[in-house]
């Protein structure tokens, strides 16, 4: 019997195809994120020039905690429920509460309170974890689940207890899925030393509705004083161009740190970036009110009472590059001690087994991604470049950071100090900061989405190690 072997033209066609499928399911294996990867694992070690010390024995970051037996000044328990919740002006929508509210309850504490919170998950399947943005708080506080802590499931609670050092606008938000939880209304609003004149402005998008307090549409509040304090906090994943129609404003504070010698602005707006917080001092006037823009639309905050004008959103923006007047910073980043890169771009390939355009950090995408380690009183600079064709705002955890120049120009104007840097598509920032609050510390953009498709790594310090995981039996998904 002959055997006929099929024409060469078929083998040909299928020897190509080996060729072309054996490389793809090579990287398509290789992308795979490991469903219990330690955040000590990932990517390697980037010393920033600084000695290579060895990073993976010490204290754990669970024991980096606050005082444990101080006096508690500020005690707050919040309960997370999935559950529908009604957004005044617009009606109501599923999502997630706290207290039977989002926003959930505003936390107000004096500078120098121990806060303590307590949060019991009673039916957010996804568990939660809270996270105090822009607080520096210790490690074991950071609520970041996956590397300080396992994600509270259901029926379960966590106590976060921290001292209130700086007063500022800060805001929660839950850590884990965050993405999903944050967008559907798990976040609330922190203010540490507050003042008689402040009026809150918490803007926050729920399914493409913009609200301000949770609230759609002109919103009014009466004008505390003749001087208003308005606390812009931005929870949304896209920076917000706001303004004042009706006087002219100071901008007095930047993410909790006050700006020195603010001259006064008029017909320009202030970019609050995605996470970040912009404090603005208004002057009232004697017969009418002010209208606070909120990135346009209908949605805006009224302050007073009579007549707000309505007008346009200006197209000239406040720099903070040379805004206010320079003073010392309290080190020196020419005599940093360690350098580092972080240089963030996008390439065609696969991400978790998924074919797309993913985000890469030097070069390597998550979790293959670099581990900035420091030592406690390093000096760090690091340089933010953007080639990614869309823009980021980059949030590290646990630091503030003082810009010290844009594209190579010079800050000239007050300390710009920020934990949350609007870093636009072929903008280089250079940025320094002292190694001061030991722990392991996420460093990733504040557009959730990008963070959950790998825009995100970590600080460590030399002597900090952690026992959580990333995935695992709490899946843990801090993004």
């Amino acid at each position: 019997m002959t055997v006929r072997l099929p024409p060469r033209r078929v083998v040909l066609a299928i020897l190509a195809t080996l060729v072309v499928l054996t490389p793809i399911a090579f990287f398509w294996q290789r992308s795979l994120v490991p469903n219990n990867l330690s955040p000590m694992a990932m990517g390697y070690a980037d010393f920033g020039g600084g000695p290579a010390e060895h990073v993976h024995h010490g204290v754990d970051v669970s024991t980096l905690t606050g005082p444990p037996n101080r006096t508690v000044d500020v005690a707050v328990d919040l309960v997370a429920r999935k559950e529908k919740f009604d957004i005044p002006g617009r009606g109501s929508m599923d999502g997630y509460t706290l207290n039977h509210k989002s926003p959930g309850p505003r936390i107000v504490a004096k500078q120098g309170d121990l806060i303590q919170v307590t949060v019991h998950n009673e039916s957010v399947p996804e568990g939660i974890t809270l996270h105090w943005h822009g607080v520096d708080v210790p490690a074991a506080e950071d609520g970041v689940a996956g590397v300080t802590q396992d994600a509270v499931g259901v029926g379960q609670s966590f106590v976060y207890r921290f001292v209130a050092q700086d007063a500022g606008t800060y805001w929660y938000h839950s850590h884990q899925v965050s993405h999903e939880l944050v967008k559907k209304g798990l976040y609330g609003v922190l203010i540490v030393k507050p003042t008689p004149s402040d009026v809150i402005a918490a803007v926050h998008t729920y399914d493409k509705v913009r609200t301000v307090n949770g609230e759609y549409g002109e919103r009014r509040v009466a004008a505390p004083g003749p001087t208003v304090r308005v606390r812009l906090i931005n929870t949304d994943n896209g920076p917000m161009a706001t303004w004042v129609d009706g006087a002219p404003y100071k901008v007095v504070a930047v993410d909790g740190n006050e700006v020195d010698a603010p001259p006064e602005v008029s017909g320009k707006t202030v970019l609050v970036t995605a996470g970040g917080r912009i404090d603005l001092q208004v002057t009232m006037p004697q017969e009418s009110a002010v209208r606070i823009g909120l990135g346009g639309g209908p949605t805006t905050l009224v302050i007073g009472e009579g007549n707000a004008p309505t007008g346009t959103q200006p197209r000239d923006q406040v720099d903070l590059l040379t805004y206010g007047s320079p003073k010392a910073l309290g080190f020196d980043p020419a005599k940093a001690t360690r350098v580092f890169q972080y240089n963030i771009g996008r390439r065609i390939g696969f991400f978790d087994g998924k074919p797309g355009l993913w985000w890469t950090i030097n070069g390597h995408q998550y979790p293959d991604v670099p581990m900035f380690v420091v030592t406690e009183g390093d000096i760090v600079r690091m340089t933010v470049k953007n080639t990614s064709g869309q823009v980021h705002p980059m949030h590290l955890h646990g630091h503030h950071v003082v810009v010290l120049s844009r594209n190579g120009v010079a800050a000239t104007g007050s300390p710009w100090w920020t934990d949350s840097l609007n870093v636009e598509d072929k903008e280089t920032y250079e940025v320094a900061f002292v190694a001061n609050n030991p722990g392991i510390w996420m460093d990733h953009c504040h557009n959730l989405p990008h963070a959950a498709q790998g825009l995100v790594t970590h600080l460590m310090y030399t002597g900090v190690t952690t026992k959580f995981h990333l995935g695992g039996g709490p899946d843990n998904q801090p993004e």
